[in-house]
């Protein structure tokens, strides 16, 4: 049973955290970014890897260290660069559908997530979950993970039951610099995981759905992209059903746990598609014929 928290909770994003600038060597992927906190990785001439991060406390601080240790990349240099207030979240109120609700995360969801994401046949996709909950407890509330969190709670349910959390980061599109600051925020890329014993039950789709409407209508987005292991079929299923279309396919790109090589699939859907999803259709049909 998911809990409710204080009305005032969501506020707390808004707190000032102390930055951090973090250098470590080696080129870190970017599939390494979510198990890090969700921070930009920036990967230097010098083959070192940094990110920036908002702390409001030093447990985070510390534990985003311990997850570099365990990554087995030296840690080169820990520079704190200043104060700024830490990122509102992504989705800044609740929004509702016909069985569901989505609404931003705050830390009183660590525990209701936790107990799904913790199951093998959840984590099987995951970058990897923390070894015990208060590990995850401090990861969950990275600042700026937490920003780009939205819960997924059954809208019938009196108590709140949580039954997954999906990911709405806005990122800014590349551009030249003439537009640069037309291309702010122009992305949005989306990524969720369900409660399987909620599974098959089209969950899902009604969430994906609803976030699309939302970074289409009311966030302007440009493009909305999302990716995931080609082995992960329900997921690139999904992204198919809402609309989105097949743009990369990296062969055996990606190391499993499992010790197997994996290809990864990247997916992605315009406002233009998502408003008048037959234009694109037909202009497909027309090219093949």
């Amino acid at each position: 049973m998911g809990t409710t928290p204080p009305s005032h909770a969501v506020r707390e994003v808004n707190r000032p955290a102390d930055t951090y600038r973090v250098t470590v060597a080696g080129r870190l992927d970017d599939h390494w970014a979510d198990w890090l906190g969700g921070h930009t990785l920036v990967r230097n001439d010098d083959a070192s890897t940094t990110l920036t991060l908002p702390v409001v406390d030093q447990a985070q601080l510390h534990g985003v260290l311990g997850r570099i240790r365990d990554l087995g990349a030296d840690l080169l240099a820990l520079d704190m660069i200043g104060e700024q207030p830490v990122c509102a979240p992504a989705l800044d109120r609740p929004l509702h559908t016909e069985r569901l609700t989505l609404r931003p995360a705050t830390t009183y969801d660590a525990e209701p997530t936790w107990a799904y994401r913790r199951l093998d046949s959840v984590n099987e996709w995951l970058t990897g979950v923390p070894a015990d909950l208060e590990e995850y407890r401090t990861l969950f509330a990275e600042p700026s993970r937490l920003a780009a969190t939205v819960i997924v709670e059954l809208a019938d349910d009196s108590g709140g039951r949580v039954i997954g959390d999906f990911m709405l980061r806005l990122e800014d599109a590349w551009s030249q610099v003439e537009v640069v600051e037309c291309a702010q925020d122009a992305q949005a890329e989306l990524g969720w995981v369900l409660d399987p014993s909620h599974t098959g039950v089209g969950y899902a789709t009604e969430a994906v759905r609803e976030l699309l409407r939302y970074c289409f209508e009311e966030l302007a987005v440009h493009r909305v992209v999302a990716n995931c292991f080609l082995d992960n079929d329900a997921s690139w299923r999904l992204m198919e059903k809402v609309g989105m279309r097949r743009e990369t396919h990296a062969v055996s790109e990606s190391l499993h746990r499992s010790g197997q090589w994996l290809d990864t699939v990247g997916y992605a859907v315009l406002a233009h598609e998502w408003k008048h999803p037959y234009a694109r259709s037909s202009h497909e049909i027309k090219e093949k014929t």
